[in-house]
């Protein structure tokens, strides 16, 4: 089987939580499985830089943005892919353009427009865990665009479409989707099985567990997401044509 698996930023905070999600993924390809991964950056990483940008240049180009902010996902992918090297497995990180994903040119805010798995299938034949970095993509200028917050679910349903994959895993640090808010409402119910429109109602009504982008083309590609803890690994709230 082919998993494609998504960590946000919470999951991958520090040494411990890096190689927690390396050893998943070693896990499954040690039972025979390929696997790539879409990584954030770790933590609040993405908002220092954007401090850390306003106090170099307050109106800064989009352009130059998206090459800066870029590169936090980059690290998160190389440190992902060191660790499961220190695992005893081989694996390789690849950027946005080096996984063949193709945007329109709007900075800060870009669409998918195609992807060419070609590179992550030699990769994957040949072994290898991909570590991709999620977020961010390239332009017809060969430029690097970013997908906006949240864009690392997109590009692991778009990859999770590519390359056909048989499981599609977004995980999180929450145990699955929730009708609110379960951190402010301990009332809040937890679904076991959503639908593609009922998940997209709740992401624009301020649900932050999946980018709504993600939901409309996991829609349109048929691709059945999993929402789960990284701290537990136990099942969560699967997101499809479910209803």
């Amino acid at each position: 089987m082919l998993y494609v698996q998504k960590y946000g930023g919470t999951s991958l905070t520090d040494r411990e939580r890096i190689l927690s999600a390396a050893r998943r993924a070693v896990d499954l390809s040690r039972q025979g499985h390929q696997v790539v991964m879409v990584v954030s950056a770790q933590g609040d990483t993405t908002d220092r830089m954007i401090r850390r940008a306003s106090e170099v240049n307050r109106r800064g180009s989009p352009r130059e943005m998206d090459a800066y902010l870029a590169a936090g996902e980059q690290m998160s992918a190389a440190l992902t892919a060191m660790a499961i090297g220190s695992l005893g497995h081989p694996a390789v990180s690849l950027t946005g353009p080096q996984a063949g994903i193709y945007t329109d040119g709007v900075h800060a805010n870009a669409r998918i427009r195609a992807v060419d798995p070609g590179r992550i299938r030699r990769e994957i034949d040949g072994g290898k865990i991909v570590v991709v970095a999620g977020f961010q993509g390239v332009d017809d200028d060969g430029d690097v665009t970013t997908l906006g917050r949240g864009g690392s679910d997109t590009t692991a349903v778009a990859l999770a479409a590519c390359l056909k994959a048989d499981v599609c895993q977004i995980f999180t640090d929450v145990d699955g989707v929730y009708d609110r808010d379960p951190r402010i409402y301990p009332e809040a119910r937890r679904f076991g099985r959503i639908g593609y429109d009922r998940m997209l109602a709740l992401t624009r009504h301020g649900a932050q567990v999946l980018h709504d982008r993600s939901v409309e083309m996991a829609k349109e590609h048929g691709v059945t997401v999993e929402v789960l803890s990284a701290f537990t690994g136990e099942p969560g709230t699967l997101v499809g044509d479910v209803e």
